[in-house]
């Protein structure tokens, strides 16, 4: 369909960028291999009409998209493909501009037809419970303890894999509760942290002390066997050993844990706005940071209405 040389094609999809993009849907956002291949599919299909983007992503443009919708337009393909390249391409751009740290106007005008869209899978708190248990299963002390503390976090605080990787010791404020993030786009936000989770850290912190005596000591709160910084995939396999170890036959992603921190917030009656704030979704506010949000309140919405706080 797209007669662009093979050598192009075989630099695009072994470029730095789609394989940070790759990695980025299968851990970040927790799709199949097959959801992947597609999704890589239809961009590699796109970089190869305008292969500056992989090597200088930043000069991602909608206006580019709109051509490439155009050609699309133009080869009579059907409807729902040329829609399903758009939301690839769009995914592609999330990635951009979180990963590159910035932003790429005017994709917001670039509409996709309505579909049904399907809903993101939800732990009851009943499995939150089973899940964050089934890390006394583990047998070594050390990673027991990080993975319960990695769980409580990643529920009782709802943050994003990237944001787990990306938690330093100082991020954490005991006295007060609450953890700082730095998330999508540099922006901070602060979410309230219940005991569960402040006391699954403590434990945990004692034993990273131990277990890092005599290594490079790391600012960030999880790291590895090595004393590094734990990678986004480090917490995709401990996830999976604890799903592994809880009986759980379903797909459950870090991802998963996010959604269910949400979902029953607001179950519980939580407020819509100061759930978003804690998520800090970027549709909500252009500013997430510390002196824009009221602390007070959300902690007590937290500790009001999440069932672990």
């Amino acid at each position: 369909m797209f007669s662009k040389n093979s050598k192009l094609g075989y630099l695009i999809e072994h470029s730095r960028l789609l394989e940070q993009f790759s990695h980025y849907l299968l851990v970040e956002r927790g799709l199949t291999h097959l959801s992947v291949t597609s999704y890589l599919n239809d961009c590699k299909q796109f970089l190869c009409f305008y292969p500056q983007i992989a090597k200088q992503p930043t000069l991602m443009k909608a206006e580019l998209i709109r051509q490439f919708l155009k050609k699309l337009t133009e080869l009579e393909l059907a409807k729902t493909t040329i829609a399903r390249k758009l939301i690839s391409i769009k995914m592609l751009c999330n990635f951009i501009e979180e990963q590159y740290n910035t932003t790429i106007s005017g994709i917001e005008s670039l509409k996709t037809p309505r579909q049904t869209r399907r809903l993101p899978t939800v732990l009851t708190q009943m499995e939150i419970n089973h899940l964050i248990k089934s890390t006394e299963k583990i047998p070594n002390r050390f990673a027991s303890m990080r993975a319960k503390a990695l769980l409580e976090i990643a529920y009782g605080a709802g943050l994003r894999v990237s944001e787990l990787s990306n938690l330093t010791l100082s991020d954490i404020n005991f006295d007060e509760r609450f953890v700082r993030i730095i998330g999508k786009r540099s922006k901070e936000r602060i979410v309230p942290l219940g005991k569960h989770a402040l006391r699954a850290v403590k434990d945990y912190l004692i034993l990273r002390h131990q277990f890092n005596n005599g290594k490079s000591p790391s600012p960030y709160l999880f790291i590895n066997h090595r004393g590094g910084k734990l990678s986004r995939m480090g917490i995709w396999k401990i996830l999976r050993i604890c799903v592994r170890l809880a009986g759980f036959s379903k797909r459950i992603t870090p991802h998963t844990l996010r959604h269910s921190f949400a979902t029953h917030l607001l179950e519980g009656g939580a407020d819509l706005r100061a759930v978003q704030d804690m998520l800090g979704h970027a549709n909500i506010a252009t500013t997430q940071v510390y002196t824009h949000i009221d602390t007070s309140y959300l902690q007590d919405v937290y500790k009001t209405f999440h069932p672990r706080g």
